[in-house]
């Protein structure tokens, strides 16, 4: 209940803090520390995001210029760039890893009830990945060329609520297909990705699970029809038919018959070619199941402008890590703050404000619902509106 709490001590209350104490403890995440514990690395870190903070030094800036308020924030600690650095650097990542896994099966209850872009009962995921590109004599510790790093982040967004997941962080010459080996597959749910994932052995693994892909094939896929199904050209669906596969590995690799739709968008007169193994769902359905693979997309592009994932605080594996995870994790705590006030406001309106009142001692639903009484609702897509 408010108080008189500072804004951004109001948007705290709502993660579960029992969980993150019960990590610390699991990871000895503050043995030997003297004043500056996890939580308060945590909170600095978090306040960094919400508030666009761009190194150590400005946190450090920031948060020393309201001193007299860091104990309200839930600040004990004495901040400075040194505790913080040695934090990220010491600190064990997995303790922020798995607290904004907690986090997330948070967020996906709460948003379990949101619409698709289609009319369906499943779970529809978008599998993706993003590259974040690094300097090689900074971070030797993620190869990607021969003069470059990077890291990439593979993630598997619930597109009920875009709310990420599977995250797995790793450098930049894992292949994206990799990702499919270490997903815990949920049977009934569809799979929604590129043709990056066509692989047809660990596809049969996803089949065999009682999951559903939907992905595009390869131009030199080879395959023979076995059965056509009535289509009507007027909506794009050039053929709906069943095939089996003709190549020696691949026809081991996956026996049994594939579901391929070719489809003309009749907006870029491109002719679009899906596969899938679900065999009752309208053609068009695909079409449109695939089309809602954008979301991951988006999710990516908004992350990367809103979030401080581009530039990093440290340059070990352990601070970057520690650096996305609280990132995800501040990103879907707004997200649950979103949803359990019952806000008609976006996710990016959201941020905005949150950025300019955190030391504020206004009421968070007042503050959030005035705005969103006097934001324009009329975001279109390239704003980057997830909610």
């Amino acid at each position: 209940m408010y108080v008189g709490k500072l804004v951004f001590a109001q948007v705290m209350e709502f993660a579960p803090w029992h969980t993150f104490r019960r990590l610390v403890k699991k990871y000895r995440g503050d043995f030997n520390v003297r004043s500056f514990s996890c939580l308060d690395q945590f909170l600095c870190m978090a306040f960094a995001q919400l508030t666009y903070r761009e190194s150590l030094r400005d946190i450090q800036a920031c948060l020393r210029a309201q001193s007299s308020k860091l104990y309200h924030l839930g600040v004990r600690g004495n901040v400075s760039r040194s505790a913080l650095a040695d934090a990220n650097e010491a600190r064990d990542w997995c303790i922020y890893y798995e607290f904004a896994q907690a986090l997330i099966v948070i967020a996906r209850q709460l948003y379990a009830d949101e619409p698709l872009s289609v009319d369906l009962a499943n779970t529809v995921y978008a599998l993706d990945s993003t590259t974040i590109d690094l300097c090689l004599s900074l971070f030797p510790w993620a190869p990607f060329r021969q003069t470059k790093a990077a890291i990439k982040l593979h993630t598997l967004l619930d597109l009920r609520g875009a709310i990420p997941s599977f995250i797995h962080i790793s450098d930049g010459k894992l292949h994206d297909v990799n990702v499919l080996d270490i997903l815990t597959l949920e049977p009934g749910a569809f799979y929604v990705m590129d043709r990056g994932y066509l692989d047809f052995e660990r596809l049969f693994r996803l089949h065999q699970a009682g999951s559903f892909f939907v992905t595009r094939a390869k131009w030199n896929m080879d395959a023979r029809r076995v059965y056509s199904s009535p289509t009507d050209r007027a909506t794009g669906i050039i053929c709906d038919q069943t095939i089996a596969l003709n190549g020696f590995y691949s026809r081991q690799h996956y026996p049994e018959h594939l579901r391929r739709i070719r489809f003309k968008d009749l907006e870029s007169d491109k002719t679009l070619v899906f596969l899938t193994n679900h065999t009752a769902l309208p053609a068009l359905t695909i079409c449109a199941l695939y089309k809602s693979r954008w979301s991951v997309e988006l999710f990516f592009r908004w992350i990367k402008q809103h979030l401080r994932i581009k530039r990093f605080f440290g340059t070990s594996e352990n601070a970057v890590k520690t650096q996305v995870w609280i990132a995800v994790a501040t990103y879907v705590l707004v997200a649950i703050v979103r949803k359990r006030l019952k806000l008609d406001l976006s996710l990016h309106s959201m941020l905005q404000i949150l950025s300019v009142t955190p030391f504020e001692t206004v009421s968070l639903l007042q503050l959030l619902t005035d705005a969103a009484g006097n934001t324009d609702t009329d975001v279109t897509d390239k704003q980057l509106n997830l909610f």
